[in-house]
């Protein structure tokens, strides 16, 4: 399933840098995660394991294949956001969101 990324709270950021930026936090989501097939159904995993168990939780509180999408989706977006704000530190603030296409 495809899935779009919008950049958010970047108010100094021209209208080129945002895409740009948008375009690298998704590169580094298709990447850290194998497919871009695979990130619409990961993120929805993880934010349903969220809603569940909060932000934290404990690693015996979840099955293995949970503690597996968790695990894999923290390390996607920490390197998407790398990716996307390394070299614009002015976008500090910035927070993506991601929806199905």
């Amino acid at each position: 399933m495809s899935y779009r990324v919008k950049l958010h709270a970047a108010e100094d950021a021209t209208p080129q840098q945002v895409q740009a930026a948008e375009q690298r936090f998704r590169a580094a989501l298709d990447a850290s995660l194998g497919d871009a097939a695979l990130v619409w159904p990961v993120y929805r995993t993880y934010m349903k394991l969220v809603a569940t168990y909060g932000e934290s939780p404990a690693e015996d509180v979840l099955s293995p294949e949970e503690l597996e999408i968790f695990t894999q989706w923290q390390a996607a977006e920490s390197a998407a956001m790398t990716a996307a704000i390394g070299p614009d530190r002015y976008m500090g603030d910035a927070q993506f969101d991601i929806h199905p296409a």
